[in-house]
């Protein structure tokens, strides 16, 4: 067998895909997802501290590496807290109007105390 070189500029192999480049291997991605699924099994098999640990050096290597998700994520935070806020203040109200009607429909459904028969002379 004899080496064939590769036809082209160099930038295509004889398959036509590009080469991998050092680069492209993105090593932070991977010791990211490589702790987060040790830390998964190490909390599975009952070790739980270190688990967590090693799952919370995963999470902390995937902020750093995606800074521009977790920048827009913190730009879009008050208006989702906001979002929040007027739905529980919606559902607060609804419950406090269930309340209410759930009041009324007693007074009407109770029947009215009957005042005592006068005595017979």
């Amino acid at each position: 067998m004899s080496a064939t070189p590769f036809a082209g500029n160099g930038k295509e192999t004889s398959t036509g895909l590009a080469p991998l480049r050092p680069e492209a291997a993105n090593w932070v991605r991977i010791a990211a997802c490589g702790s987060l699924v040790a830390g998964g099994v190490l909390y599975l098999t009952g070790q739980r501290r270190a688990g967590l640990a090693t799952a919370v050096a995963g999470t902390a290597l995937v902020l750093l590496d995606q800074q521009e998700v977790v920048q827009t994520w913190w730009r879009e935070l008050p208006n989702y807290v906001g979002e929040v806020q007027q739905l529980l203040n919606d559902m607060q109200k609804l419950v406090e109007d269930i309340r209410m009607k759930r009041g009324n429909v007693r007074q009407v459904s109770e029947p009215s105390p009957r005042a005592p028969a006068p005595a017979a002379i």
